[in-house]
């Protein structure tokens, strides 16, 4: 791939009122643009059209899917993505509906890309809904890299204006994240365009 920089969907998974998660996906985003090798767009869920109710065809049989309208700059960003973050937290040890729904609305905006996960919540920190989300991507094709940022107790580690109070351990974390997701990101984007994979199903 040329020296361009890579596409960054960051995607804010929690629609709950009241919900941390834009405080997190924001302090993410400076971080991925702080590494310099992203263009870095962030969609909310809960401006999305998302209904749980799907076509009797599903996404991974007819690619020209017709989506609600609400939902079309989701599927923009996800089909210009080279890489994807989830923000997420833990609702009953998994992740929110809203992350199945969007998922499940789509189908090769995930195949052969990157995705990391940005979790926070209790004590996992995430890491029950990021699990389930491993295995949910992976029948996506999609290719979930191995680090991760997460977040316990989150409510002690975030400042009331939003900054971390002790910020390094989770800026190196998200830092190591970046560059896999960087490296993959480039590899998967020529090998798209390169080798498009034939998949039968």
């Amino acid at each position: 791939m040329s020296s361009a920089r890579l596409s960054l969907t960051v995607i804010v998974g929690s629609v709950r009122e009241g919900r941390f998660g834009p405080v997190v996906a924001d302090w993410f985003v400076e971080q991925a643009e702080r590494h310099a090798e992203f263009t870095v767009s962030l969609v909310d869920l809960a401006d999305v059209d998302l209904p749980l109710t799907l076509p009797p065809t599903p996404p991974a049989l007819r690619p020209d899917l017709p989506r609600p309208e609400g939902m079309a700059e989701l599927t923009r960003r996800l089909d210009d993505a080279d890489a994807v973050v989830i923000v997420t937290p833990d609702y009953n040890s998994s992740f929110p509906a809203s992350l199945k729904a969007a998922i499940d609305w789509h189908y090769t905006q995930w195949k052969a890309k990157p995705i990391g996960f940005v979790g926070y919540s209790g004590l996992s920190g995430g890491l029950l809904a990021i699990e389930q989300l491993r295995q949910v991507l992976a029948e996506l094709h999609a290719h979930t890299v191995r680090d991760y940022v997460a977040f316990p107790s989150y409510y002690l580690l975030f400042s009331p204006d939003g900054t971390l109070r002790d910020p390094k351990g989770p800026e190196d974390a998200a830092a190591v994240m970046l560059d896999q997701l960087h490296w993959w990101g480039s590899v998967l984007h020529d090998a798209r365009r390169d080798r498009p994979q034939i998949t039968r199903r």
